[in-house]
């Protein structure tokens, strides 16, 4: 039986137990780990068939390996895309990607609300190579618009957006791209397969950071490129050539936890409504962000893309970054750190952490306030996360 023939129909709950599932000789249950650097062949013939892409198989770890085959295996099934390659890491994911699809000359829009990496990456990184981009107000179409060019080769987004949560609508933006010819890729890292999945929503490739929700524990490093084969093969070129390949184990531990995704974002959103709703309540906030309330702008459209509001929860706090460090400096139980999608609330102050290296004029263009906290809520007990928070709001 073809190994996705028999997932055709199955709940996303069941794909993410039991997608690309091979078991080897000795019928193991839990997904095998391949702690190999490189794999055996039967004769000189063989190595130079695998070696030569006349067929298929294992030759190397830095390109090939069955622990990261079925890793990336299940997360294709998840997003429901034609093919996924594994990477590194978040970022290597959207390196690869650029490589996929770039060339000198060629131009990028993006949007303001980007991981402070990503957009160090745009500016930084891929100018070196004559690549420009131009970043446009997140919740804008018609900025997008405006911003293409005939050298447009990528739209890149993410939805909901880092730290803000604003919501990218994922048909209209994916609409404008293509009228260009350039690729929509969409980060789904807050997300994850469980609660948004862009592809079916009019986006080409979709990138994760799967540090984040996918591992869900803040085990490992690792990232994804999920889309179609066309792209997915220039990746692995790169991939194969310069090495930002994700390891073995660590594509087994990200496994372990695609197997619980989404039980754990049903509770984390649960519990990051419930918080979100309380901020709002303190009346030393200034302003809650978070798509799963009313108040937020894109509201409507969130609870349309997305199966929920997700668990992460932004506020601003009334007196600056003084009072807001105050915040963060008086918790007990939540963890100060700047990663998310854990099992363990963590809390970070965005303007001098994940996003303290762009200038102060792009955090302005992103809306990052020196009185702005994220919180990515996990699996404790809501009460003792309101309390935590209570300690420095008072």
């Amino acid at each position: 039986m073809n190994t996705k023939d028999h997932l055709q129909g199955l709940a996303p709950e069941t794909l993410a137990i039991r997608a690309g599932v091979e078991r080897s000789q000795f019928g193991e249950h839990s997904e095998a780990l391949y702690l190999t650097s490189s794999f055996v062949f039967n004769n000189a013939a063989q190595a130079a068939a695998r070696f030569g892409d006349q067929e298929e198989g294992n030759v190397y770890s830095r390109f090939t390996n069955p622990t990261v085959t079925v890793l990336q295996e299940r997360l294709r099934a998840l997003e429901g895309g034609e093919d996924c390659i594994a990477t590194s890491s978040g970022m290597a994911a959207i390196l690869s990607l650029c490589t996929a699809v770039l060339r000198a000359g060629d131009h990028i829009v993006a949007s303001y609300g980007l991981f402070g990496s990503t957009r160090q990456l745009f500016l930084n990184q891929l100018s070196k190579f004559a690549i420009e981009t131009t970043f446009v107000p997140t919740t804008d179409i018609a900025a997008y618009r405006a911003a293409i060019k005939p050298n447009t080769k990528l739209v890149f987004v993410e939805t909901p957006s880092n730290p803000l949560t604003e919501i990218v609508d994922i048909a209209a933006v994916g609409a404008i791209a293509h009228e260009a010819g350039a690729v929509f890729a969409v980060d789904n890292s807050f997300c994850s397969p469980a609660l948004q999945r862009p592809l079916d929503l009019g986006a080409d490739v979709v990138v994760h950071s799967a540090t984040k929700y996918l591992d869900g524990q803040g085990r490992v490093i690792g990232g994804a490129v999920v889309g179609p084969k066309k792209i997915t093969e220039e990746v692995f070129k790169f991939l194969r050539n310069a090495g930002p390949t994700i390891s073995p184990f660590n594509a087994w531990v990200v496994l372990k936890g695609l197997e619980t995704l989404n039980i754990r974002l049903q509770a984390q959103s649960a519990s990051a409504l419930e918080l979100a709703r309380w901020l709002e309540a303190q009346p030393n906030i200034e302003r809650v962000f978070y798509p799963g309330l009313p108040s937020h702008p894109q509201h409507e459209l969130a609870m349309c893309q997305q199966k929920t509001g997700g668990a992460v929860v932004s506020f601003e706090v009334k007196g600056g970054r003084e009072a807001a460090w105050k915040v963060v400096d008086s918790t007990r139980v939540i963890s100060i750190t700047g990663n998310l999608g854990d099992t363990k609330t963590t809390i970070t102050h965005p303007a001098t952490t994940t996003h303290g290296r762009i200038t102060p004029e792009a955090r302005a263009e992103a809306g990052i306030t020196e009185g702005l906290l994220r919180v990515a809520v996990g699996l404790e007990a809501i009460e003792d996360i309101k309390a935590d928070l209570a300690r420095g709001l008072g």
